[in-house]
């Protein structure tokens, strides 16, 4: 494993005991302010296109994160470590959220985020092909019965009569980067402070985006005040805390055990969609996301070890 060099005050104490209820809160505003975004998201649809919001998204946060992430002293990550950041910056914070911008342009709120579920998946089978994990029947199921679920929503209707088969593959996108980057990003969490990783992350992400500076300050101009401010909020809540507190949950917890909290980022989503755009998924959407989800339960169940009992001896 390459070494990598931090400053003193950068270096997590994974040894120092942490309290059990703080995982948990980090977790449980990582949920709620992942849930607001993908409604903030279809909210600014009509403001902002998927490149400028994202760039938008990603400075505001950079800026964010670095006011918290200074004062703790300068990362300097080398090797591995600087290509696994560089490699998230781009696809979980660049492609993932032009992906999800897009998506959303085309598809509710309620949908996109239960199409992200699939993800607990996508690490498992990852896992399996490239850390040598075993790749079991209930694998192969579950991932065939999640993206049974996935056909479902794809060709679900919605309310007004349309499907967007586009807008589900985009999401999906944003689901393979999204589990790709947090298996990346597992081992960083020993060796850095979580707002460090996050930090730098988020800025790779910003200048992966920088092309579509132009058509941030022509959007901004013309939006309203109300959509800026949605802006600044997808920067600074989803985007700085809620990046921040998952990555410091990850850091007390497995990858797998945190990635079935995000089970809950859909329902979340659907009651905060209705509430504030007043949408609801298609009808057979439901259907579909319930066996997505079964299919994840399935795919995360591990084959049972055989007991071996030794066989008496019998008499001569």
């Amino acid at each position: 494993m390459t070494s990598t060099t931090t400053s003193p005050t950068s270096r997590p104490a994974p040894d120092q005991p942490v309290a059990t209820w703080l995982p948990v809160t980090a977790v449980a505003v990582t949920l709620l302010l992942w849930a607001s975004a993908f409604v903030a998201i279809r909210y600014l649809g009509d403001d902002f296109s998927p490149g400028a919001l994202s760039l938008g998204r990603l400075l505001v946060g950079a800026l964010c994160l670095a006011a918290v992430a200074l004062p703790r002293g300068l990362p300097r990550p080398r090797g591995r470590d600087l290509l696994r950041i560089l490699a998230i910056g781009v696809l979980w914070f660049g492609v993932y959220n032009l992906a999800l911008n897009e998506g959303e342009r085309r598809v509710d709120a309620g949908t996109a985020a239960m199409l992200i579920q699939v993800s607990p998946v996508l690490i498992a089978l990852l896992a399996a092909v490239f850390l040598s994990e075993r790749f079991t029947v209930y694998l192969a199921g579950g991932l065939a019965l999640a993206f049974a679920g996935v056909a479902v929503i794809a060709f679900s209707t919605s309310p007004g009569g349309n499907s967007d088969v586009v807008g589900v593959v985009l999401c999906l996108v944003s689901a393979v980067v999204y589990s790709v980057s947090l298996v990346l990003q597992k081992p960083l969490m020993t060796r850095m402070a979580a707002v460090h990783v996050v930090w730098l992350a988020c800025s790779v992400g910003a200048v992966a985006c920088l092309p579509f500076a132009g058509q941030l300050w022509s959007e901004t101009a013309a939006a309203p005040t109300a959509s800026i401010l949605w802006l600044v909020y997808l920067g600074i809540f989803p985007t700085a805390i809620a990046f921040t507190t998952y990555a410091f949950a990850l850091q007390h917890m497995s990858a797998s055990s945190l990635g079935v909290t995000t089970y809950l980022v859909p329902p979340l989503t659907i009651v905060m969609g209705l509430v504030f755009l007043g949408e609801v998924p298609p009808t057979m959407a439901y259907a579909g996301g319930v066996l997505a989800l079964v299919g994840v339960a399935v795919a995360r169940r591990k084959p049972r070890p055989r007991v071996l009992t030794e066989e008496p001896a019998r008499p001569a």
